[in-house]
């Protein structure tokens, strides 16, 4: 079976797509998913994981909430780890069942609370005990109790990028480990909550497993603790995190690899865990296609300039971030360029002096491992049209989020009332 992505008769293909035709029928920039892909990395993931006794898989929306891809993985028998109610509401429309949904997040509002609780998913992470005790509150009033787990910073640096680290103490997410007891202990005696376990995630694109293993091990010290003071621990919540080679020299732990860690740490704790992967899932699985405006002459390196920019891929000018660039239709020249796209912003660059496939103005090129953290940060900087995206199987292809344009945005604006009024009266000549 071809790969993906890859290249046949000069021409770069996402499974049996080339992919100038994709930009012939919708244009560019836009964001491409293969299904294949897709369900691969799902497989993978679990297969991974297959030493692990009792475990629920919950994608981390927040990666990529489009409603084909959710669907995907609703059909792989994946639910939903998510941090909002709109997430909650494309989960769901995805046919992810409300039980499989873990609602996640360090701000939920109580309108967000009785949403959730409405929709009766199967368990809510406690950021701080407050949250707790007003979520009892609500579930005891409806003569319900909500099934919910304490969310837990065991300060460990996950040695990631500082942005996104969530498990030192200085992070804002979870409770600190030494005070897990004491909050437990008082949020296990309200009547509103099935508090039922813990939680735990210390960050994303994790290259080690060291980080995550020393963050286990301290969990399973205190459910031990939390199980000696008479508490029943049933779940725990391991978070996600596993890394994706961005860069061609990158090497990151294997689903297997990572499943043998888990297996061997956890297999004294007797409970179900549950695991919220995300960028593992979509990331390799989706590609930014872009069309090259010019080649403009720079001081040191020329600058490629793209249809692309960074309201419609962030991570570079928000973390640094790299994603390979290559030409659509590469004829095995390099050059050294710098990568920009148009937005008014010195940040909206994509690489400097990167060595590059050779490419002129027209060429189609792709942003690789865009599939996660891509067209979900999206913006409309610059009253710039919001990127659409596309979903391959096989030899076909369809548009599955529209390319939102400055037209619909300025329908969606009005003039407040009185500026309607005042525009009806002429003004007096100054």
């Amino acid at each position: 079976m071809p790969l993906p992505f890859d290249c046949r008769d000069g021409v770069l293909h996402v499974e049996d797509v080339p992919l100038p035709a994709i930009a012939a029928a919708v244009g560019t920039p836009t964001y491409v998913y293969s299904t294949a892909a897709l369900r691969a990395s799902a497989r993978a993931f679990r297969a991974g994981l297959a030493a692990v006794p009792r475990k629920q898989l919950a994608f981390a929306v927040k990666a990529n909430p489009n409603l084909a891809v959710l669907t995907l993985l609703a059909a792989e028998g994946y639910g939903a780890d998510i941090v909002s109610a709109g997430e909650m509401l494309h989960a769901l429309a995805a046919g992810m069942p409300a039980r499989s949904l873990i609602f996640s997040g360090v701000g939920k509002t109580r309108r967000e609370l009785a949403a959730a609780l409405d929709a009766g998913i199967g368990q809510f992470n406690l950021e701080l005990e407050e949250e707790g005790v007003v979520l009892a509150a609500m579930a005891a009033a409806r003569g319900e109790r909500a099934p919910a787990v304490l969310r837990v910073n065991p300060d460990v640096d996950a040695g990631t990028h500082a942005k996104i680290s969530t498990g030192r103490k200085q992070n804002k997410f979870g409770v600190a480990i030494a005070d897990a007891g004491a909050i437990y202990a008082r949020l296990a005696t309200l009547h509103g909550l099935d508090l039922r376990g813990i939680a735990i995630h210390i960050g994303s694109q994790l290259s080690d497993l060291g980080p995550l293993e020393a963050a286990y091990a301290r969990i399973g010290r205190l459910v031990a603790e939390l199980r000696a003071a008479g508490h029943a621990i049933t779940h725990v919540d391991l978070g996600g995190g596993l890394g994706l080679a961005y860069r061609p020299e990158e090497v990151m732990p294997s689903p297997a690899a990572y499943g043998a860690m888990v297996a061997r740490v956890t297999r004294d704790w007797d409970v179900t865990l549950l695991f919220e992967p995300g960028r593992f899932i979509a990331g390799d699985a989706g590609v930014l296609l872009t069309e090259v405006l010019w080649v403009k002459p720079g001081a040191v390196d020329p600058y490629v300039i793209v249809d692309a920019a960074m309201n419609d891929l962030a991570r570079p000018a928000l973390y640094d971030a790299y994603h390979d660039f290559v030409a659509v239709r590469p004829s095995g020249a390099r050059m050294t360029a710098n990568i920009a796209g148009p937005v008014c912003e010195s940040g909206d660059t994509f690489a400097m002096g990167r060595d590059i496939d050779d490419v002129a103005a027209g060429d189609l090129a792709v942003f690789r491992t865009a599939g996660a953290y891509g067209a979900t940060m999206a913006s409309t900087y610059n009253c710039r049209a919001l990127v659409p995206e596309v979903l391959v199987d096989g030899d076909r292809f369809a548009l599955v989020a529209d390319r939102i344009t400055p037209a619909a945005m300025l329908a969606a604006q009005h003039l407040s009332p009185w500026m309607a009024d005042e525009a009806a009266v002429p003004r007096e000549a100054a």
